[in-house]
């Protein structure tokens, strides 16, 4: 090929060059076009067995005693006003109307709960596990204000306890979340790290669970429904699991430090203890 390009003038050599990269380039694009669609169609099937599979025990689940409160299919033991919606295996919030709470029966006192939640950009909600303002946080911390105070934080114990630190993933992906009860020992997790870890009966922590009694929240309170929070928001629950906790069962006792709470955000909750009080007089 090289000699006949040489014996070419170099405008017909010019033009020969020109089609045999644009073929080439054709080739290229065909295969990369091949290749981006079944990568795309390889992560619809992965979405699809993830979303089949979060909501399946695994075997280790069954032996550690986990059921699954939600099969992936619809909401006969969940009570709600018709604002929750099953969408692909998944709960969805879909329009105003309220919690949708587990019905079937309350939670123990001692118990550990798994699941998984995402949310749009902006999003705001919660788990609610106890009774009163007993809440695991569920935010979009870049994109809401109350990401702006960890106490209010994605992971913490609302209003009483900050997470370690900001382990959420984007809005969109999906977070595994924890919450473990045990007596007077609260954890929380994100994403596979233990993030809030304290015994409320600590003297330690008087101030915190103090603020929390400014919002009517009484961290002895025991045998709560389990309710999802609707707070106007699109946000995504699936794998919700719960196991009974035998009183003397040994947890995970790694030491965690919640996150340092700005300036900013103590004067700011010292405006929503006094809105609250209020609103309730």
């Amino acid at each position: 090929m090289q000699t006949k390009l040489f014996r070419l003038c170099p405008r017909d050599r010019l033009a020969t060059k020109t089609r045999l990269v644009s073929a080439c380039w054709s080739s290229v694009c065909y295969g990369l076009a091949c290749h981006v669609a079944a990568v795309y169609l390889q992560a619809s099937v992965l979405a699809t067995e993830t979303a089949e599979n979060a909501n399946t025990l695994s075997a280790a689940e069954i032996d550690a005693g986990f059921e699954s409160l939600f099969n992936g299919r619809d909401l006969n033991d969940w009570s709600q006003k018709g604002n929750w919606k099953v969408e692909n295996g998944t709960i969805y919030r879909a329009a105003d109307g309220g919690f949708l709470t587990y019905a079937a029966q309350p939670l123990p006192d001692d118990f550990e709960l798994r699941f998984q939640w995402k949310v749009s950009k902006g999003s705001n909600s919660g788990v609610y596990y106890r009774p009163g303002q007993y809440e695991y946080q569920i935010l979009d911390n870049a994109d809401h204000k109350d990401g702006q105070n960890p106490r209010t934080s994605a992971a913490s114990l609302y209003f009483c306890m900050a997470p370690s630190e900001d382990a959420t993933k984007p809005p969109g992906q999906w977070n595994t979340g924890r919450v473990i009860c045990q007596g007077t020992t609260i954890q929380h997790w994100l994403n596979g790290k233990k993030v809030v870890g304290f015994d409320y009966a600590d003297p330690q922590w008087a101030s915190n669970v103090e603020l929390l009694q400014q919002l009517n929240g009484d961290l002895s309170k025991r045998s709560g429904q389990l309710h999802l929070q609707d707070h106007g928001d699109p946000v995504w629950f699936r794998g919700i699991k719960l196991r009974k906790l035998a009183p003397n069962e040994r947890l995970d006792d790694t030491l965690v430090e919640p996150a340092e709470i700005p300036a900013s955000a103590l004067k700011r909750e010292q405006e929503i203890i006094q809105w609250f009080r209020s609103q309730n007089q």
